[in-house]
């Protein structure tokens, strides 16, 4: 069966799935992986490049790209590994105003992939997009996220599953109340 863009923003953002956008929950990374493993897959290599050629399109390239990774990858390298294609269609997003075309929630999520990156000036560029989009709570979540790019130059809670050490800095951090309260 053949996968549009619009099957996968029906998903997304339909009920009961928007209330477990940020949740670690087996059973829902299962069923993520099962239905669209392949479609990643071709993304990943490029397959789908021409949907970041419209508003709606991009933005489920993007949810292909940086979030089913994180549910179908959870606390594997695997998980990060197309972020950076997500980031491109960001910044192409921002070039050619898709964020004009669609609403809050939607622009949430096309926008994401830059909080996610591990490079400063996407951080910085997140934070800017979020304030000017007026998403407050992204925004919030933005601006922590920098503060951790800022701080180690990466994201400390990716290292196991990146199979990178932790210096004695990021050990405390991540022992700490700090590490995901924004």
């Amino acid at each position: 069966m053949k996968v549009v863009p619009q099957d996968i923003l029906d998903f997304w953002f339909s009920p009961p799935m928007n209330r477990h956008w940020f949740e670690a929950k087996a059973a829902l990374d299962d069923a993520i992986r099962a239905r669209y493993l392949q479609l990643w897959q071709q993304a990943a290599t490029g397959a789908l490049d021409d949907w970041s050629n419209r508003a709606a399109s991009a933005l489920a390239l993007s949810i292909v790209l940086d979030q089913f990774p994180l549910n179908m990858f959870r606390r594997r390298a695997d998980a990060y590994s197309t972020e950076q294609q997500a980031v491109q269609i960001s910044k192409k997003a921002l070039s050619r105003a898709y964020q004009l075309q669609l609403n809050k929630e939607q622009n949430r999520f096309l926008f994401m992939p830059l909080m996610h990156s591990e490079h400063l000036a996407d951080q910085d560029l997140s934070v800017l997009v979020f304030s000017e989009l007026g998403i407050e709570d992204s925004r919030r979540y933005a601006v922590h996220h920098r503060q951790i790019i800022r701080r180690f130059g990466r994201f400390p809670h990716r290292n196991q599953a990146l199979g990178r050490c932790n210096t004695p800095a990021e050990e405390a951090y991540l022992a700490s109340n700090e590490a995901f309260n924004p």
